[in-house]
């Protein structure tokens, strides 16, 4: 591949692929079309391209081959991003019960303005329980899978325990549904972030120079996924790094990971789409039964 393809895929693939599929579904929005199924179709024209482009040029050539993990996290895909456009849809119908009287969605805003408002809530609820989730126990058992994977690629965005999701988004849905915010702006900032996600976990060598700092980008989020957990609590942030900033919590480290430096210290977690749903459950079993034991209370 000649240097200047190589230049083009590393500055240009985030602004055009994402930039375009954002301003895509945003357009669909202004117009007021449905965004079912279109939403989510834009979203994986987004997802292919990034897959097609980590074949191109991968950040690490060794993680372009399969740890008996790619059906697995076809499937997290496809349930997570099934996930989404159903807890969209449900939005919906529960927003229909919020009275006029109470909602205090500034929908006479811009529309670019209140899709801001959505993707600030829905961040910071994401930081707040994706932080949470690396220091309280059963929260931790339901966000392992995530950091289970071996390599990072275009798929493990999506890898991740339904329950965990929920619970990642809940108090930022929340907020908005009392807020009786429209349910089509939650259901495109949810498709523009998925596509964020492909980037954010590729296999891709690409850059966005100084604004690394800002959006959480492949560059510093594989900090987050380093294998000592220790040195793994930092840039918690799904889109923006605002949060990380503020909290400090933001790295950001100028070195590459090497090929063994993702995962989780402990090599015993299942690879099997249902042993990963079951697993945190036994887990948490588990540690209930240790601190149960006599020797535990004694």
């Amino acid at each position: 591949m000649n240097n200047c393809l190589r230049f083009m895929i590393r500055w240009f693939s985030y602004p055009v692929i994402f930039g375009g599929t954002a301003g895509w579904m945003i357009w669909q929005l202004s117009e007021g079309l449905p965004y079912w199924p279109s939403t989510a179709l834009i979203a994986v024209v987004g997802i292919i391209l990034v897959a097609m482009l980590e074949r191109l040029q991968p950040f690490r050539q060794s993680w372009l081959a399969d740890h008996h993990d790619t059906l697995t996290d076809l499937l997290h895909l496809i349930v997570n991003l099934s996930v989404i456009q159903f807890t969209a849809a449900v939005l919906a119908r529960l927003g229909d019960w919020v009275p006029d009287a109470a909602r205090t969605f500034p929908t006479d805003l811009p529309l670019w303005c209140q899709l801001l408002i959505v993707a600030m809530v829905l961040d910071l609820s994401l930081y707040g329980m994706h932080r949470l989730s690396h220091y309280v126990p059963w929260l931790w058992h339901l966000h392992e899978p995530h950091h289970s994977a071996e390599r990072l690629y275009w798929m493990n965005g999506e890898r991740r325990h339904p329950l965990h999701a929920a619970i990642m988004a809940g108090p930022g849905l929340l907020v908005l549904f009392a807020m009786g915010t429209p349910s089509s702006l939650v259901a495109t900032w949810f498709g523009i972030l998925t596509v964020h996600l492909a980037f954010q976990h590729s296999n891709l060598d690409y850059s966005l120079g100084w604004m690394r700092n800002v959006i959480s980008v492949a560059e510093t989020h594989r900090w987050h996924h380093k294998r000592e957990f220790e040195d793994a609590q930092v840039n918690f942030g799904e889109f923006l790094l605002l949060w990380d900033h503020l909290f400090r919590t933001f790295y950001a480290g100028t070195d590459k990971l090497g090929d063994a430096q993702v995962g989780l210290q402990e090599r015993d977690s299942p690879t099997a789409y249902r042993a990963q749903l079951a697993a945190p459950f036994k887990r948490m079993s588990q540690a209930r039964r240790t601190r149960n034991t006599p020797s535990a209370r004694s």
